[in-house]
């Protein structure tokens, strides 16, 4: 007996969900989730939320009421991440046009890996490829995206590796050296987990010295480099970072690179963070240099506010290198006979098999303000900045780490009980405590978020990364007054 399939009430029902989950989606995460007159977030213990959610799953549905309550529980009690008063994270905003990309890609529900079934896709994402190596420098080159800038950074590791030793794909660690990997020691951690889900090995990470500004020391990188080739190492790769993760240092690419050229290794730039500064004509002199790496990462989810995920691994190589190291050529999905060019079956080139489409929002917001628009957003937000640093030293109570160099503006608060006290032997154990407890405050409250970490031999400094393309002076102003307000008592 043939299956009926759903019946056409229960398509109805679903086409009226869709329909009233998408109002609340409007109203709720979109007005209302980057409206200055809501919270930022709603605080609750992990306890009293598991109380306030039913997370149960039930062997029997629900109704269509019961399931939008739920779709407006979930806003309600989420972190809205656009709201121009949310600074903790090094993403933040909600474009509109990206978001329409996504919904898009969302409801289309295809995987990127032939174009049999992904046409439109695998032109777009060839096309946005191409424009982002041209704010790189390159005319020609490769790339794929990749579920995020931790991954884009082992697709490099990994695409070195086999550039150097073709043969370690199908023979193995057993035949190879023991290999060195250098990276600064502001680097982010996926250098390290790309070591050792590689196999490589944490340990063979030779981390090398920055300076005061957080900057790789290239005398230093040279110094290592000869260090490790004494001691029988095998250095195949150096990570360099322009935007480091906290205090948004941006390693000297040209002399790295004169490095990298001498000793014949791979020169890889994590500018996952900074990389959206190549569109600023202001501000691309940050990354003077990239030009002579061999690969890129760049997350536009980041400072273009494009939205999770968008992360671009770009290669200066033409050789078809991603495919050569990675391809499987499954015959089911990659058959050699297809009727159309093989060249658009991109799929081999990346380690998964299904693909999100990540390319669309990037490019319908790109197609929406242009590169002039991305541009005016880079340069805003370094504007945003100076406007908050220039407040700072004009308010008692703010101090510095350091001029920042670019959006991470890194300050401590010193609340009225510790001013003048800088020579006590306990002041630095006290200031330690003061950004935890603001923190703590202003998300009971839920009026802003902002990060805060301790960084080598400092304490708890505040991370504040202005890159929301609806904040205003007002949001900064209201920050330094809430910062005020929360630690004036401390």
């Amino acid at each position: 007996m043939a299956d009926a399939g759903p019946s056409t009430q229960e398509h109805n029902t679903g086409d009226e969900f869709l329909k009233e989950a998408f109002n609340i989606l409007m109203q709720d995460a979109v007005q209302k989730g980057t409206d200055r007159s809501h919270k930022v977030c709603e605080w609750m213990e992990p306890e009293e939320l598991r109380g306030a959610l039913n997370l149960d799953l039930q062997s029997h549905g629900e109704s269509k009421e019961v399931l939008l309550g739920y779709c407006r529980d979930i806003i309600r009690l989420s972190v809205k991440t656009g709201h121009p008063r949310f600074f903790n994270q090094l993403f933040s905003g909600l474009d509109r046009y990206a978001l329409t990309g996504r919904i898009l890609s969302e409801t289309l529900n295809t995987s990127q890996y032939t174009y049999e079934v992904a046409p439109v896709f695998v032109l777009m994402e060839e096309e946005v490829l191409k424009t982002l190596r041209h704010f790189i420098g390159w005319k020609t080159g490769d790339g794929i995206f990749c579920p995020g800038g931790s991954l884009s950074n082992m697709y490099a590791m990994n695409l070195a590796r086999f550039h150097r030793f073709p043969h370690c794909k199908e023979k193995g660690l057993s035949a190879l050296p023991r290999l060195a990997v250098f990276t600064s020691e502001e680097s982010h951690y996926s250098v390290q987990k790309g070591a050792a889900f590689l196999g490589i090995g944490t340990d063979n990470v030779i981390l090398v010295q920055t300076n005061s500004r957080g900057k790789m020391v290239a005398e230093d990188l040279e110094l290592k480099i000869q260090e490790a080739n004494d001691k029988g190492f095998f250095p195949f790769l150096v990570s360099t970072t322009c935007g480091t993760t906290v205090l948004g240092a941006f390693d000297p690419l040209p002399e790295i690179a004169d490095v990298c050229e001498r000793h014949g290794l791979w020169l890889h730039v994590d500018a996952a963070w900074g990389g959206s500064a190549l569109l600023s004509t202001k501000h691309r002199h940050l990354l003077n240099g990239i030009e002579r790496a061999d690969s890129v990462t760049w997350n536009p989810h980041k400072m273009l506010g494009v939205g999770l995920q968008c992360s671009a691994f770009l290669l200066r190589d033409t050789t078809d290198l991603l495919t050569q190291c990675h391809a499987a050529n499954a015959k089911y999905l990659f058959q050699t006979d297809k009727f159309y060019d093989l060249k658009y079956d991109t799929g081999d080139k990346s380690i998964q098999c299904g693909r999100r489409v990540d390319c669309l929002k990037l490019w319908l917001m790109w197609k929406a303000i242009g590169s002039e628009g991305l541009e005016r957003r880079v340069d805003r937000a370094l504007e945003h900045t100076r406007y908050l640093v220039e407040q700072m030293k004009t308010r008692e109570g703010f101090c510095l780490v350091m001029e920042p160099e670019f959006v991470n503006l890194c300050f401590w608060y010193v609340p009225p009980s510790l001013r003048g006290k800088q020579k006590s032997p306990d002041f630095w154990d006290r200031l330690g405590k003061v950004a935890p407890v603001i923190k703590e405050r202003m998300m009971k409250k839920g009026s802003m978020m902002v990060g805060y970490q301790p960084h080598g031999n400092r304490v708890n400094f505040f991370r504040q990364v202005v890159i929301n393309p609806a904040v205003t002076k007002e949001d900064l102003d209201f920050f330094l007054n809430e910062i005020e307000m929360m630690g004036g008592n401390l």
